[in-house]
């Protein structure tokens, strides 16, 4: 199946907190979009690895994607090495995505800037076609990294204002890692109600300036083109 949107992130729910407003209208528009995510989040401070697959999957049916992938590295130990970008560069080239998203390069969980660099640098391995794993070299054209909890300026910003309420029913599949005034496990940074406020805050910082109400930031590498000055805000 060739999707035209990969997302590839270090843990479960780091694409709905993130990318989740822009994976939805993708999907409206048209397009295929599907998650990779490098762990199971075992090592988060509330649920389990079990528990988070069972709710990742929740989170899939709500956004719609067209397929979802855990490739069980170790959360908290994955490493950028030649085992692990194999494995990356196996699920780029069987999907096929002309765009990557994936974590920021620098935030709290050291996590999300290792899984940065590690996507990275697979999108650009899975090119060669030295790099010999049964399946044609492909190598997408553009890579976006989204914010998470620290705040990166975004090079660009997408207006998610319509899909917010389905973003957020989405990220609430993840009943064990956000507010439950039932819950008797530890409290968490990401576990208070206050949490769902940040979000919308954030999103409403990065659309502002755009002329949006909410809106989902992203970083790139390389300077990005465009053909029609008349389509920028």
């Amino acid at each position: 199946m060739k999707l035209d949107i990969l997302a590839i992130a270090a843990h479960p729910d780091d694409v709905e907190i993130s990318a989740g407003g822009t994976v939805l209208k993708s999907i409206q528009q048209g397009k295929k979009v599907g998650i990779v995510d490098l762990t199971r989040g075992e090592l988060g401070s509330r649920g389990s690895g079990d528990l988070r697959m069972i709710e990742a999957d929740a989170a899939s049916k709500i956004l719609g994607i067209s397929a979802r992938v855990n490739l069980g590295l170790a959360d908290g130990f994955f490493e950028n090495n030649e085992a692990s970008l194999r494995k990356i560069i196996e699920q780029i080239r069987i999907y096929k995505p002309e765009i990557v998203l994936t974590n920021a390069p620098s935030d709290r969980h050291p996590d999300h800037g290792r899984a940065s660099q590690l996507v990275r640098e697979a999108c650009f391995y899975s090119g060669l076609r030295k790099i010999e794993t049964g399946q044609e070299a492909w190598r997408p054209k553009s890579v976006y990294m989204f914010n998470q909890n620290y705040y990166n300026k975004p090079d660009f910003v997408v207006d998610v204002t319509e899909f917010w309420e389905t973003k957020m029913e989405a990220l609430k599949a993840y009943g064990s890692q956000f507010f439950d005034p039932n819950s008797k496990e530890p409290k968490t940074p990401i576990s208070g109600e206050e949490f769902f406020d940040f979000l919308r805050a954030r999103s409403m910082d990065f659309g502002r300036p755009a002329g949006y109400l909410l809106a989902e930031g992203f970083m790139v590498d390389r300077t990005i083109g465009v053909e029609d000055l008349f389509h920028l805000k």
